[in-house]
């Protein structure tokens, strides 16, 4: 594997720490299968079986989250390297929560779970990785979940978005119709509707019919804490 392969796939979260020469011994043992997807084509479809761990090496990815009970879609665009939803692979549901479809060019990499336990758990440095990660994902939904409701209309919207992103960063879109945002994070319609506009004048959003648009999501977050 080339210099460039290695520096690419030390970036990401699951393989910071690693020596080369553990890599080397990784990559004598460990199936890599390396796939490129072309703009627009489907990567993964939300509720397929998690069985490998799924690595976004370079190019854009946009996840669609599709909630038909509530009746919202939500999507997020993110760019490699990045690791699509390791917290799906284990545990009671198994399933993806989101459609990955390709928003440029990628190249992605996918290990089977089998080898996932059987050989990546070998190492100490990728337990430790994964274990935070997923240490890391719950200890903030317990956060969020703890603090929901509590604050301005804006930072619960803000959390509302935040329970529900895969990515704390980048471009998010929201379908919703205002009466049913308004229904999700218990607000009056017109209440919702004043704070999306105003949060619209500071170009932190923009409102389309039935569509929010959040060009950084970061940017909107932090404007709330200053």
């Amino acid at each position: 594997m080339e210099t460039t392969m290695y520096d690419t796939l030390l970036q990401l979260p699951l393989f910071q720490g690693l020596c080369k020469d553990d890599f080397t011994a990784i990559i004598e043992k460990v199936k890599f299968h390396f796939q490129h997807y072309k703009k627009n084509e489907i990567i993964i479809k939300q509720g397929e079986v998690c069985n490998h761990l799924t690595f976004l090496l370079n190019g854009e990815v946009t996840s669609i989250t599709i909630d038909s009970l509530q009746g919202y879609t939500l999507t997020e665009t993110f760019q490699g390297p990045y690791i699509i939803e390791p917290y799906s692979l284990f545990g009671m549901s198994t399933n993806y929560m989101a459609t990955y479809q390709a928003h440029t060019d990628v190249q992605i990499l996918t290990i089977e779970k089998s080898f996932v336990y059987t050989e990546l758990n070998n190492y100490e440095i990728f337990r430790l990785n994964y274990l935070n990660i997923l240490s890391s994902r719950i200890q903030s939904a317990l956060q969020k979940s703890w603090n929901n409701h509590i604050g301005t209309l804006a930072e619960n919207f803000v959390r509302f978005l935040q329970t529900r992103c895969h990515n704390p960063e980048g471009r998010k879109k929201l379908y919703i119709t205002m009466e049913d945002l308004a229904r999700l994070i218990h607000e009056p319609r017109i209440n919702v509707s004043k704070m999306l506009n105003e949060l619209h004048k500071q170009e932190l959003i923009q409102l389309k019919r039935k569509e929010i648009v959040i060009p950084a999501f970061e940017k909107l977050a932090e404007s709330l804490n200053q």
